[in-house]
């Protein structure tokens, strides 16, 4: 018995980097987004999420093979192959990022526990008592100090959103006909909230799964794994196994606002509306499922967010990932408490969170101009460096960032006018 656990344990360990990447990557921005372009626009821009897949793939795979041939991590090949001053970049654009997801996540995950509360008590319970509990039972679990632990914890975590979210898809599920026509690219005639178009959807889309911390953070896990060039072909599986069930899920969270809130004509300014809009057209159950999922991604996405900056500056200084030491604590305790202020000040969370989004997705020309240059030095990886089809694929890979940077930043500037 206790070897067959073993082999279990040994066999789950080859996936953990996938699925601590998964939880990473599927969160309440994910959430939010996928439910706002499926409620929004039907499964019409299913498209993005196959090209954004098909590239976080690419990418995890160009970031993860550059580290098991030199067996250095990301912040740290910026700092000593191109310029300190990238790697710094880095540090503060992925941290003001995370910074503005952890507040959106905790008010979303607030805000859709309050209102499911009405459903038990009188009036409901008041978000700030629910981003409190979730905030201390993050910290709790990152107190333990140890990265398998985390993982192992994400692991439990991302299967109970998967299952939501999978349950959810096939109770809610729109014809299979709009799926397939979700695959062909194409832009929505149809306007978007507000009178804007689709534009700032596509890039939050992007941006919540081509998202650059992921492939930096990649590198870390790869290393920490103890990879080298011969384990190419498991990191490809873990690779694989994390990207198949990102679309999944992605996919899942869309059909089933596309199947309800589109198909009624119901739009989504804020999270909780799937909970109040659900119910009358799905049911109890669909709804309590679907709130499960969100709040199991919250968490999920959580843990990762609030280790970013510590996890980035272990990287660039090339240090031991030592969580226990006071001053990574003190960082997580304060960046933790983000999580507050959309409850107590009553901001809008899904705003942050599509902006927190898309200003992900400017992050991420960088990202791929940073590998494109690593990727391409013959005395950093041999034989190993790029052939000619990689850097055809990198370079449209720039192209259509720079279009979604561009996307991004004047969707973000129409809604700051609005809200201004």
């Amino acid at each position: 018995m206790s070897a067959a656990k073993n082999k279990i344990l040994k066999s789950l360990a080859l996936f953990l980097p996938g699925i601590f990447l998964l939880g990473f990557n599927i969160g309440t921005g994910s959430v939010t987004a996928m439910a706002k372009a499926g409620a929004t626009y039907g499964m019409s821009l299913l498209w993005t999420i196959v090209a954004s897949c098909l590239t976080t793939y690419f990418m995890i795979n160009l970031y993860s093979r550059y580290t098991l041939v030199t067996g250095e991590t990301a912040l740290y090949a910026f700092r000593k192959h191109i310029h300190p001053a990238v790697g710094i970049f880095f540090i503060v654009a992925l941290t003001a990022g995370v910074m503005g997801s952890v507040m959106g996540v905790m008010g979303i995950v607030a805000d859709i526990c309050f209102v499911w509360s009405k459903n038990f008590v009188e009036g409901g319970i008041s978000p700030v008592f629910f981003a409190a509990f979730f905030i201390t039972l993050v910290y709790i679990i990152f107190w333990n100090g140890k990265t398998q632990f985390f993982e192992r914890a994400l692991a439990v975590i991302v299967a109970i959103m998967s299952a939501c979210f999978l349950a959810n898809f096939f109770i809610l599920m729109p014809p299979p006909i709009e799926l397939v026509k979700g695959m062909i690219p194409n832009i929505p005639a149809v306007a978007a909230d507000e009178g804007k178009g689709p534009f700032l959807v596509i890039a939050s889309l992007v941006g919540t799964t081509v998202f650059s911390g992921l492939f930096i953070i990649r590198t870390t896990l790869v290393k920490e794994a103890g990879w080298t060039i011969k384990d190419m072909k498991v990191q490809r599986r873990d690779a694989i196994v994390s990207v198949t069930l990102m679309f999944i899920i992605s996919m899942s969270i869309m059909a089933a606002a596309a199947g309800t809130l589109h198909a009624a004509n119901l739009g989504l300014t804020r999270a909780a509306q799937m909970i109040e809009l659900l119910e009358p057209l799905a049911g109890s159950m669909a709804t309590a499922i679907f709130a499960f999922g969100i709040i199991a991604a919250g968490v999920s996405s959580q843990f990762p967010n609030v280790l970013m900056l510590p996890w980035l500056l272990c990287d660039y200084n090339q240090s031991e990932r030592e969580m226990t030491l006071t001053k990574y604590r003190v960082m997580v305790f304060l960046i933790s408490l983000l999580g507050l202020v959309v409850p107590i000040f009553n901001a809008r969370p899904i705003f942050i969170m599509i902006v927190s989004q898309a200003f992900n997705s400017v992050i991420l020309p960088a990202t791929v101009l940073c590998i494109f240059y690593l990727g391409n030095r013959k005395d950093l990886l041999g034989v190993h460096r790029n052939n000619a089809m990689t850097n055809v694929i990198l370079f449209a890979i720039l192209l259509f960032s720079i279009f979604t940077s561009a996307v991004g930043i004047k969707g973000v500037w129409q809604l700051v006018s609005v809200v201004i």
